[in-house]
């Protein structure tokens, strides 16, 4: 009997952490889940019936010209941005470090960006950025020509620094916080043994910081997705061909109810995203072992 009364006591403790997740649970299955198994569905179907078509419509996007265009656009997009906020907001972050007194009013005004509506942002950048804007109207002090910075590839510059404005504070603070976490009396022993700044950071600072990277790395590539908002708010559904993202081409398949070959290429994305997830798990697993 006594068993049996600590097996319920047992079981009666397991079940209540997931009696508080049940509700996010079922939020997460009705909002998320259910709509991307039935978006891997219907990539197998015609839009404007339910005849399997197989792996015709992957086939059919994989062919697909503005499909290629846009999938260049957004690995060139990855590629420059990525890299450009990790390293530059780490900078940043090293130099507030050094500053502990005052570091909380740095690290509020560079989260500011975060807590601007796109709407607004959008604003900002049309009154900057227009053909007429205040950037034309400086360059035009310097006896320059105006610069065509929204419809011309000039629009990729500010796509870039759209999202580096954007995700730069809360990258920064990510990296603060690992800095942190760090124990000083390695930085004390190492200062102590004659090591220089460059070998402390080397030695200490980077080994210390690569579950930080991953993180930072993997918000800051899914947030790069997320860039679309102020792009088809400033250049329309159609913009120039430099910053034609593959959101814009899912959005225009959208709205011509081509729904067979916008989850096709959708499932194909989410596919690549885990996989490139994945693979910077493991290339970061590998860098704590060596």
């Amino acid at each position: 009997m006594k068993k049996k009364r600590e097996y319920r006591v047992l079981n009666r403790e397991q079940m209540v952490p997931w009696l508080f997740l049940l509700p996010s649970l079922l939020f997460v299955s009705i909002m998320v889940l259910i709509p991307m198994l039935d978006a891997l569905r219907r990539s197998f179907f015609l839009a404007a019936g339910d005849r399997f078509v197989g792996f015709q419509n992957y086939l059919a996007v994989l062919r697909n010209h503005a499909f290629k265009l846009a999938a260049a656009n957004t690995a060139k997009f990855i590629l420059v941005c990525i890299p450009l906020l990790l390293l530059f907001s780490l900078a940043v972050s090293l130099m507030l470090a050094s500053f502990r007194e005052k570091r909380g009013i740095f690290k509020t005004s560079f989260l500011v960006p975060m807590a601007v509506p796109v709407a607004s942002i959008v604003l900002l950048w049309r009154v900057f950025f227009h053909k007429n804007g205040l950037l034309n109207a400086f360059l035009a002090l310097w006896g320059m020509a105006p610069v065509d910075w929204i419809g011309s590839k000039a629009a990729f510059g500010v796509l870039v620094f759209a999202y580096l404005w954007k995700n730069f504070g809360y990258d920064m603070v990510l990296w603060l916080s690992g800095l942190s976490a760090i124990n000083p009396a390695l930085y004390e022993a190492a200062q102590i043994d004659g090591a220089g700044s460059i070998q402390r950071f080397v030695k200490i600072t980077l080994p210390n910081l690569m579950p930080t990277l991953f993180t930072i790395t993997v918000l800051s590539l899914l947030n790069s997705f997320k860039v679309f908002r102020e792009a088809y708010l400033i250049a329309g559904g159609y913009p120039d061909d430099s910053i034609y993202m593959l959101q814009h081409l899912f959005n225009n398949w959208y709205g011509n109810l081509d729904v067979d070959k916008m989850c096709a290429g959708a499932v194909m994305m989410a596919t690549l995203v885990f996989i490139l997830i994945l693979l910077l798990q493991k290339i970061m697993n590998r860098g704590d072992r060596t």
